[in-house]
């Protein structure tokens, strides 16, 4: 490895390891760690996956990729001997701009599985130029920037492929890019990421994220989820998902066509996952591409819905997607027949309008036509799969109940544990051995050492040391000075209402008025957000505008500050630090630093979520309700070993069907809740903050409050101050946290990817 590092130093730069700089070193060891990936083998086999996704959070590659080619401890024992630390050469790396939240990060966990497992197996999406955004504050405000990543030297390889994709007026050229997705010890994928050969990055200012949407030649690929707050945006989501699946089923097809593989058998040979509704024009897209080679409707028909699969990952309305028909007739008027015909057949056989495609508002429904025309339909939790079954697909479940099934989320440990806290795995390693790089669920090894004070006290120091290593990145990045010995309490996740920042953020009032009031913590709080806020979503940038408010006023307070912090990190994914600090070097850093995890959704919302599980494996505890993954950390590290709090899904569900919630009676009822909201608007705030942006949430809170924030905010106050009471007996609370290092195992995505082989895939 060293003379292929000195040969590309010289070839490059005429430079050698002594003489080079951090990033002309950078650079050739990502050439040489890509050129690496590209050597292994493919995954091959009769039958192949295509995970179609529109995100795949990747983050950093180069020490996830080092880690699963088995060159990790050799890079870093070279770029010592030579005085360069490996940690401060990955910092220079650019994140791939290609995903946003937990939909894209588990793709992109999934696929590293998919490799390791030595499933033969691809990603398909869009090579986003700029991203969502960078999140920058300003004035206490979110504001929304570009965000370039792409340079000379990446991980993307141009393939010579290209496709042409007919609009209704014009047509474009799809180029293809390639990245290497290299297992553990194993064979090699492919995240396959299609470009419009006419994108133009230019048509976008520096210093925002604007740009003409009408102009779908040059801004077809530039931006994740353009702004759909008007007709052009809602149509560019259009243009941007009937590009990547028409690219993508074209590519599946020649491929197939390259082996020579009958296509009227196409089942045999490919699986299409469907992952959330974005690319669900795969399936109408594919039947108009097999009757272009012959297929009568009905064979197309039946093929299509024998190879395509569909996992719903949340309940919400913005991830249901609902296409007005005179959208898809003005962007992709050919597949209007196929959606239509699609459609009359599901009239022909129910007469339940719930279940039709096309609805009566002549809205196209996504998700119907993915569950009636896909051979499999996945919830991501088990508590999401039976909502599912028993409230919001009901009526399909009872229809077609062979088709659901559940596949919990999982995460890949490369990253989150073997990586992100090296300290942790090390000492793992040295008390249950190595086996659990492998197989996760040889961590449970480690409850045998329940009990042992030495091994709590160990895991203490290392939670220690990940904490100097948080303030140090903190100091260095946002002149901030964290306090190593307080409770670090995070919530970092998109900010969306059912997240429910908002109530996290009326604890920080009734802790700041708590103090005020004489009442001193028996040790220092840290809270952690990170989050950004849809460009269009106005009530979630008002949450952090309060957040904002909140940080400042008690930044500046002389009598709360040495006891209770708010924090909010700038731009979660990327810090605001002259380099680049990619997503996952904040998120590691967060994840291994942190004590305390906030799950706390509405009761119901969430589908799954990993952030809990990413947080569990590194020892933080998880404070939830009744959601998502958290009923099944739930029941396997035991009800003393979480801290659950609100409402039950049941009862939540109950409330939305008899609109027997009223947040204002709440407000009138209860003085302290009263209290904390009406603190929103009071002087304190009005003094740093927004008046109109204060107000308008604090009228949302008031009267609508669709997500039932002030439902358990009293229940969640209580359990919160529980949770801080528990962290000052060490002893227990390091057994808490040993006992949900131990269970972690069962959230490996590669136990998660075995499932959907086992059961809906069949590759091997």
């Amino acid at each position: 490895m060293e003379k292929k590092l000195e040969a590309l130093l010289e070839e490059k730069f005429q430079k050698n390891l002594d003489n080079c700089t951090k990033e002309e070193l950078f650079e050739a060891l990502l050439i040489f760690t890509r050129e690496a990936a590209e050597k292994l083998p493919a995954n091959t086999g009769n039958k192949k996956l295509y995970y179609i996704s529109a995100e795949f959070l990747i983050g950093k590659l180069l020490s996830n990729n080092l880690i699963n080619l088995g060159l990790y401890e050799e890079a870093e024992q070279i770029l010592k001997k030579h005085g360069y630390e490996l940690c401060d050469i990955e910092e220079l790396e650019q994140e791939p701009s290609l995903g946003n939240g937990g939909l894209g990060r588990l793709a992109a966990c999934f696929l590293d599985s998919i490799a390791t497992l030595g499933l033969p197996g691809d990603g398909i999406g869009l090579n986003y130029h700029f991203g969502l955004f960078r999140q920058k504050f300003r004035n206490h405000k979110q504001k929304e920037v570009k965000n370039p990543w792409i340079t000379k030297e990446s991980w993307l390889m141009r393939q010579p492929e290209s496709f042409q994709v007919q609009f209704k007026d014009f047509e474009v050229e799809s180029v293809l890019y390639d990245i290497a997705v290299p297992g553990y010890e194993s064979g090699c994928g492919r995240l396959h990421l299609f470009d419009v050969k006419s994108v133009d990055e230019s048509i976008v200012s520096e210093d925002s994220i604007d740009f003409d949407k009408e102009e779908i030649r040059k801004n077809l690929t530039l931006f994740l989820y353009p702004d759909d707050s008007d007709d052009a945006g809602r149509k560019l989501r259009i243009y941007q998902q009937y590009f990547m699946v028409s690219s993508g089923a074209q590519l599946i097809l020649r491929e197939c066509e390259q082996k020579g593989y009958d296509l009227h058998k196409l089942h045999e040979h490919v699986v299409i996952q469907i992952n959330d509704t974005h690319p669900s024009m795969v399936i109408p897209e594919l039947i108009r591409l097999l009757k272009e080679r012959g297929f009568s409707m009905d064979e197309a028909i039946d093929t299509v819905s024998r190879t395509c699969a569909y996992t719903n990952h949340t309940i919400l309305a913005e991830a249901l997607e609902k296409w007005p028909m005179e959208y898809l007739e003005e962007v992709v008027p050919h597949l209007v027949p196929v959606i239509q015909e699609l459609d009359k057949r599901v009239r022909s056989r129910y007469e339940d309008e719930s279940v039709y495609i096309i609805d009566k508002d002549e809205r196209v429904h996504m998700a119907h036509m993915d569950i009636h025309y896909g051979f499999s339909v996945n919830g991501v939790a088990a508590l999401h799969t039976e909502i599912l079954k028993e409230s919001e697909l009901k009526n399909f479940y009872d229809i077609y109940p062979e088709k659901f099934n559940n596949k919990t989320n999982g995460i890949t440990f490369r990253r989150w544990l073997l990586h992100c806290n090296r300290q942790l795995s090390a000492y793992l390693e040295t008390l249950i051995g190595s086996g659990f790089k492998k197989d996760a669920a040889e961590l449970e090894k480690l409850l045998a050492f329940k009990g042992d004070e030495n091994v709590l006290q160990k895991l203490a120091e290392i939670k220690l040391e990940k904490k100097l290593e948080f303030k140090k990145f903190m100091k260095e990045t946002q002149d901030i000075e964290l306090d190593e010995n307080s409770i670090i309490d995070v919530q970092v996740k998109r900010l969306h209402e059912y997240k429910r920042q908002q109530m996290n953020a009326l604890y920080a009032i009734y802790k700041y008025l708590d103090i005020k009031a004489g009442n001193k913590p028996k040790r220092p709080i840290t809270m952690i957000f990170g989050a950004k806020a849809a460009p269009a979503y106005v009530i979630a940038k008002d949450i952090i505008h309060l957040i904002l408010c909140l940080q400042e006023l008690i930044e500046k307070d002389p009598d709360v500050r040495p006891y209770f912090r708010v924090l909010m990190i700038e731009n979660y994914n990327v810090s605001k630090a002259a380099k680049v600090i990619p997503a996952a070097d904040i998120a590691e850093l967060l994840f291994a630093a942190a004590d305390v995890s906030e799950q706390i959704s509405t009761a119901s919302k969430e589908a799954s979520g990993t952030g809990n599980m990413k947080f569990m494996l590194n020892g933080a505890l998880t404070l939830g309700t009744e959601d998502g993954a958290n009923v099944e950390i739930r029941d396997l590290v035991g009800e003393e070993n979480i801290y659950i709090f609100g409402k039950k899904p049941q009862e939540v569900i109950d409330l939305y069907a008899s609109e027997g919630y009223c947040a204002k009676d709440i407000y009138g009822q209860d003085k302290m809740i009263h209290t904390l909201v009406d603190f929103i608007t009071g002087d304190e705030l009005l003094e740093i903050g927004d008046e109109k942006s204060l107000t308008r949430l604090h009228k949302e809170l008031v009267g609508k409050d669709w997500f039932m924030t002030l439902l358990d905010t009293r229940e969640y106050i209580r359990t919160k101050e529980q949770v801080y009471a528990d962290y000052e007996n060490q002893k227990e609370w390091n057994e808490k946290v040993l006992m949900n290092i131990a269970k972690a195992g069962f959230f490996s995505s590669d136990r998660t990817i075995k499932q959907y082989n086992e059961e809906i895939w069949h590759l091997k």
